[in-house]
């Protein structure tokens, strides 16, 4: 599927809802909608251990370059801690949402230092209305361009030169994410932002970045510790951005006053990653991204099976199921972005060539 603007018509809006209605009985039969207790309270011990031991080598490794790879090794172990934290927002893993509210508060605030509910706000909004423009905070114009909807002057001079280029940078830029997501939750809970439970954030994360920066710097001189800091930080951002990227980057776009019914709009907007248990492990789960829009409050471990149930209904009812592999939707994200950046250099062109590029 191309990252094309949706603008066909939508079937009635009883048949819509009757066609939801019916896949979703189905699942409810399936069972599949159960949680998994032993299993994610098996993930948390596994991850809490995982921590402890990295930070017993860390003290006892000392003040040595080998502190890289310590860095390296929590990089990965926080991206799989906010996959936890993500199943638990979601209220996959516990039936009280008050229970799933502070898991997501411990794993997100105390375990990664990221405000959960600045998160949360934001993550919501992308579900709700996946891909549509003005609306997804996931597609919203910044440093990148996902579309050229709301570009108001071409981008010109350095700007425009990497704009141009935006898909070839767009894996250099995510070393950055890391650092952004730290920064976008720390202005939140302590700006005016959307918290439900600020002074708890507040100090949760005081606590976590107060003390892991005081360690870090206590243990490590200066330039080591900020090489420590900045391969961390740097490899978790690209570590999330290259899980959530593929999901939706390239898929169609939605516009602000297109109605489309829950079914399609979370279908059309999303890309599933095909591949084995290590993508499972890999991405947390989220590579099932259809299925997991679908569905959010299902236990990630399940979306597998679950997989193949909506990928029949879909066929049944003629709705496009798009998947790739992992490297396939990589190239799908650097197209669209290149194809993105090249037509925000020119309001005057060719709308069908813009169209052609964009289906490469």
């Amino acid at each position: 599927m191309t990252s094309t603007t949706v603008s066909d018509a939508v079937p009635a809006r009883e048949r819509q809802v009757s066609d939801f209605a019916a896949l979703s009985r189905t699942v409810q039969e399936s069972g599949l909608m159960r949680r998994r207790h032993v299993y994610y309270w098996t993930r948390f011990a596994v991850l809490t251990a995982l921590l402890g031991l990295t930070f017993t080598a860390f003290v006892l490794i000392g003040p040595s370059w080998w502190q890289l790879v310590t860095a390296a090794v929590v990089a990965v172990l926080l991206g799989q801690v906010m996959f936890l934290g993500h199943d638990a927002a979601h209220r996959q893993i516990f039936e009280s949402g008050r229970w799933n509210d502070w898991s997501s508060l411990v794993i997100a605030n105390l375990y990664a230092g990221m405000s959960y509910g600045w998160w949360q706000h934001k993550h919501s909004r992308h579900h709700a209305k996946p891909n549509q423009i003005g609306v997804d905070p996931d597609i919203a114009t910044g440093a990148l361009l996902f579309h050229t909807e709301d570009l108001t002057a071409p981008r010109t001079g350095l700007k425009g030169w990497l704009t141009q280029r935006q898909g070839w940078l767009f894996f250099p830029l995510l070393l950055l994410e890391g650092l952004n997501l730290h920064v976008s939750g720390v202005r939140t809970i302590f700006g005016r932002g959307p918290v439900k439970r600020r002074p708890v954030e507040i100090v949760f994360v005081t606590l976590r970045l107060g003390g892991y920066l005081a360690l870090v710097f206590w243990l490590l001189p200066v330039g080591m510790a900020f090489a420590f800091l900045g391969v961390q930080l740097g490899l978790f951002g690209l570590y999330m951005g290259a899980v959530f990227a593929p999901n939706h980057k390239g898929m169609p776009l939605v516009p602000p006053d297109l109605r489309i019914d829950f079914l399609r709009r979370q279908v059309l907007m999303s890309r599933n990653v095909r591949g084995g248990r290590f993508v499972d492990l890999f991405m947390g789960g989220l590579n099932h991204q259809i299925e997991h829009h679908l569905f959010p409050s299902m236990p990630s471990p399940n979306l597998r099976r679950l997989r193949p149930i909506v990928r029949e209904f879909c066929a049944e009812h003629r709705i496009p199921y798009a998947e790739a592999n992992l490297l396939e939707s990589y190239g799908i994200v650097v197209r669209h972005l290149n194809a993105v950046g090249l037509a925000a250099r020119d309001p005057f062109q060719c709308p069908i060539t813009a169209e052609l590029r964009s289906a490469r």
